[in-house]
C-alpha cells in the first residue's frame, strides 16, 4: 500500500509542477511502470521511511567514497544542495590539501569546489568510520585495466570499508564504470558480509558517473542520471537522492541494464573516434583533405553524427569502458567483440601515424626525424585540464623520440611527464617554439595563441584541426 501511494504521489507530484517546468528539467518518465517488473520484490527495508524524510528534507548525511575529480565534484555538488557531505579518500595527502581548502584534484570546477566546501557542509577525512554516520553512501573509486582485465581492487577494498562500518537502513551505491553484474554479484556480496541484507536491511543501487571534466555545457545538474537498483526500494531511494541534484533521472530496471549502458556510451564513442581515424589515415594516402570531407558530411541534417581525428584516444573512459565490455563478452560467452578489437587496434596505431606524418613533412622541408627537434604542443587527453591519463600525447612523444627525435613539451596544466621510464620536464614555451624544427599541436588548450604560433613557428603539423582549414604556408593539417 505505501509503494501505490509513493507512486501516487509521484504522479500527482510530476503533472501538478509539469505546465510550469521547462521541458528539458522535466522527470523522465517512462510511457509505463513496466520497467519495474523485472526488479525483485523486497521487504520494507530498515527504515525506509526515515530515510525518505531526511533526503527529502535534505537532512540526511551523506559518505562519498573516492575523492578524485568524479567523487569530489558529487560531494561538492551534494553539499551545494543542503546535504552534510564526508568525502573520503586513502590518500592522505590529498585530503590534506582538500581539507586546507586547496582544490588538488585536476577536472574538478573550480566554482563547484569552492561553493561546495564554503557552504560549511562539505568535510574530508581518511577514517572510514565516518561511513557508519552516513544515511547514503556513495562509492567513486577508480576502476582501471590490469593486464587488458578489469582491476576492481579500489572498490573491493571501498566496500568492505563499507560492510564494516554500514549500519542498517543505509542507501548504498555504485558510481563506478564496470562490467555489468559487479552490482549484483560482486558488491552486494561484499556488503552483506556485514550481516546486513540487501532489501531488508540495506538498498544498493548503481548509477554511473557521466562528468566529463572541463566541459563548461553539460555538468551534474543538466546531464541525465542513470539509476538502476537491486530492488524495487532501492531504486526508489536512490531516485529520491539523486532527484535533490540532477534535473533529469532515467531509471532502467536492474543495475545490469545501469553498467552497460554506461560501457557502451563510451564504446559508441571508441568505434566512431576509429572510423574517423582510418578515414584520416585513407585520406591521407588519397590525397584528400579529410577536414573538407567531414564538414561536406555534416551539412547531412539527419543520419550523421560527426567525430574528428586525432593522434588517438585518452582519458579515464573511452580507452578502458570499452575492455571492460569486451572482457565480460569474453568471459561468459566466449565471443570475441570483433569491432571493438578492431576499433582499438586502430585508436592504438594512431601515434605511430602521427610520428610517421611528422617524420614526412620534415623530410619534404629537407630535414631527417633523426636530430630534429620537435616541440609538442598540450599533452594532456583533452584540452583545458591538466589529466595525462592514457593520453595518446605520451605515446606519441614516445614514437617519435624512437624516429631519434629530440622531443620537448609544453602544456600550461602539466608540468612533467613520465616518459620511457623517466620523465621529461616541461618546457619554456616561447624558446622551444624558437628552437623546434615543428611544432606538434596534439592538444589545442584555448590559452595558445594560435596566431602568434603560426607566425612564430618554423612548421607546424596541426593533429586537432585547430586551425580550422585555413590555409597557412607553414601549417600540415593531420
Amino acid at each position: 500500500m505505501n509503494y501505490l501511494l509513493a507512486l501516487l504521489f509521484e504522479d500527482i507530484r510530476w503533472w501538478w509542477t509539469r505546465p510550469f517546468a521547462p521541458k528539458d528539467t522535466l522527470p523522465y518518465r517512462p510511457k509505463s511502470m513496466a520497467w519495474l517488473e523485472p526488479l525483485p520484490r523486497d521487504d520494507a527495508a530498515v527504515g525506509a521511511d526515515r530515510l525518505r524524510k531526511l533526503i527529502l528534507s535534505r537532512d540526511a548525511r551523506v559518505a562519498v567514497l573516492g575523492q578524485g575529480y568524479v567523487g569530489l565534484t558529487l560531494a561538492a555538488a551534494v553539499a551545494q544542495a543542503g546535504f552534510r557531505v564526508a568525502g573520503f579518500d586513502v590518500d592522505r595527502e590529498r585530503i590534506a590539501a582538500l581539507d586546507r581548502g586547496e582544490l588538488a584534484v585536476p577536472g574538478v570546477d573550480d566554482g563547484t569546489f569552492r561553493d561546495g566546501v564554503g557552504s560549511g557542509r562539505l568535510s574530508f577525512t581518511v577514517d572510514a568510520s565516518v561511513i557508519g554516520e552516513a544515511d547514503v553512501i556513495v562509492v567513486c573509486v577508480p576502476t582501471p585495466l590490469r593486464d587488458y582485465a578489469p582491476d576492481l581492487s579500489h572498490m573491493e577494498a571501498a566496500f568492505a570499508d563499507v560492510a564494516r562500518h554500514v549500519r542498517a537502513g543505509s542507501l548504498v551505491i555504485l558510481e563506478s564504470s564496470t562490467y555489468p553484474g559487479t552490482t549484483e554479484e560482486l558488491v552486494r556480496g561484499i556488503l552483506e558480509t556485514s550481516g546486513l541484507a540487501v532489501g531488508s536491511d540495506l538498498l544498493l543501487a548503481y548509477s554511473p558517473e557521466r562528468i566529463d571534466p572541463g566541459n563548461e555545457e553539460f555538468g551534474l545538474r543538466n546531464t541525465p542520471k542513470i539509476i538502476g537498483g537491486a530492488t524495487r526500494s532501492s531504486l526508489e531511494m536512490a531516485v529520491a537522492f539523486y532527484e535533490q541534484l540532477v534535473d533529469k533521472i532515467v531509471p532502467v530496471s536492474s543495475a545490469r541494464v545501469g553498467e552497460t549502458a554506461k560501457l557502451f556510451e563510451n564504446t559508441f564513442r571508441h568505434v566512431n573516434i576509429a572510423l574517423v581515424n582510418e578515414l584520416a589515415m585513407l585520406c591521407h594516402e588519397l590525397d584528400i583533405d579529410t577536414w573538407e570531407v567531414l564538414d561536406a558530411a555534416a551539412t547531412k541534417p539527419f543520419g550523421f553524427m560527426a567525430f574528428q581525428p586525432g593522434p588517438g584516444i585518452g582519458g579515464h573512459c573511452i580507452p578502458l569502458d570499452p575492455a571492460y565490455l569486451s572482457w565480460k563478452i569474453r568471459r561468459e560467452s566466449g565471443r570475441r567483440f570483433g569491432l571493438l578489437d578492431l576499433a582499438a587496434d586502430i585508436n592504438d596505431r594512431m601515434p605511430e601515424h602521427v610520428a610517421a606524418r611528422v617524420a614526412e613533412i620534415l623530410n619534404g622541408d629537407g630535414r631527417a626525424m633523426r636530430g630534429a627537434k620537435v616541440l609538442v604542443l598540450g599533452v594532456a587527453y583533452k584540452p583545458d585540464i591538466g589529466d595525462v591519463r592514457e593520453s595518446p600525447a605520451l605515446s606519441t612523444m614516445l614514437a617519435m623520440r624512437k624516429r631519434g627525435a629530440d622531443v620537448m613539451f609544453h602544456d600550461p596544466y602539466v608540468e612533467r611527464v613520465p616518459l620511457n621510464g623517466g620523465t621529461l620536464d616541461r618546457a619554456n614555451m616561447n624558446e622551444g617554439v624558437r628552437s623546434a624544427d615543428i611544432v606538434v599541436l596534439l592538444t589545442p588548450h584555448s590559452v595558445y595563441d594560435l596566431e602568434a604560433l603560426a607566425e612564430q613557428a618554423k612548421l607546424i603539423f596541426d593533429a586537432r584541426n585547430a586551425y580550422r582549414g585555413e590555409r597557412r604556408p607553414n601549417v600540415v593539417p593531420l
